[in-house]
């Protein structure tokens, strides 16, 4: 489909959201990627390549003879990570390498992925430093093309822009999104037993792809010490280490320092939320909204359903 009549659909659809031509061409990769390290919860090691694809096809996910769209379609909530599920198939903490795709403008790709566990119908993506900064190096290092459909043509990248305000709630958590001009956002965090994180807020106006390579890509998923013991007990962060996380304790502080940021939390968080947020993309669009969003207390579950909302109103 070309941009002007996937333009011309979008105008017809919902006022709260436009598809609208963003003067740049759908890109993918130049070169294949791979990547090898331990999943964050499962503690399985596991590879993910990321190849070209062509215009429209979008980001998913292939592993063996399934395939996975990263799309809001197949996105579960989890309160640690986003899991993408299809037909008793799953792949977890994705969050990480999708915001990396979106925000470095890899709007075309296949993921394949491969697990130590080879039988297994659940795979996970390397938590590598806890970062997209690897991700990012990668894709870097690797370069990207303009991206051609079948027949051979270019393909121009639209973006959704938000016309009316969203919110979405949960207890006191929330996001509410605004029109703007720009793609803004403001998050906050509030972890008063662990005074050292407590209160953060980051705001900025998003600019581009050497903005997220400086200022979020290198910040790091946090936990809090005291917690650590209870979560594995329950399952989850079987692969986490201070290796991969930076741990803070509720009476001592940060126990792996130096932190890369003073709000090192805070920008872990927008840059979850960019990864969760790209789930909205589709057809090699872009995914993240034009709009000023605003996060408090935040998480994967609470993003995922935010981007589930928007995706029925566009």
């Amino acid at each position: 489909m070309t941009y002007s009549r996937a333009f011309n659909r979008s105008r017809n659809s919902s006022s709260l959201i436009s598809w609208i031509p963003t003067g740049k061409m759908q890109k993918t990769v130049a070169n294949c990627i791979e990547l090898t390290g331990i999943g964050l919860h499962s503690g399985k090691i596991s590879s993910v390549r990321i190849l070209p694809e062509i215009a429209g096809k979008g980001r998913y996910f292939k592993f063996g003879s399934n395939v996975i769209r990263a799309s809001t379609d197949y996105a579960n909530e989890s309160p640690l990570c986003t899991t993408l599920c299809k037909y008793g198939h799953s792949i977890s903490t994705v969050e990480h390498l999708l915001s990396a795709l979106e925000a470095t403008g890899v709007d075309n790709c296949r993921l394949e992925i491969e697990s130590s566990h080879p039988q297994d119908s659940s795979y996970e993506v390397p938590i590598l430093d806890g970062s997209a900064r690897e991700w990012v190096d990668a894709i870097e290092e690797a370069g990207l093309k303009e991206a051609l459909d079948r027949s051979g043509k270019s393909c121009e990248k639209l973006a959704p822009v938000l016309r009316e305000p969203v919110t979405v709630w949960k207890n006191d958590s929330f996001i509410a999104a605004f029109p703007y001009s720009k793609i803004k956002i403001t998050y906050g965090i509030d972890f008063p037993q662990a005074p050292e994180i407590g209160c953060q807020w980051f705001s900025s106006t998003y600019l581009d792809k050497d903005f997220f390579t400086k200022e979020l890509a290198s910040a790091r998923t946090f936990c809090i010490y005291e917690q650590v013991e209870q979560l594995r007990e329950s399952g989850v962060i079987k692969g986490g280490s201070a290796k991969n996380a930076i741990v803070c304790s509720e009476s001592r502080g940060w126990l792996n320092p130096p932190l890369r940021f003073s709000d090192e939390p805070c920008r872990h968080k927008v840059l979850d939320l960019i990864g969760d947020l790209s789930l909205l993309a589709h057809g090699g669009n872009q995914g993240l909204p034009v709009a000023h969003i605003i996060v408090y207390k935040g998480g994967h579950a609470l993003h995922t359903n935010f981007a589930r909302r928007l995706s029925r109103i566009s």
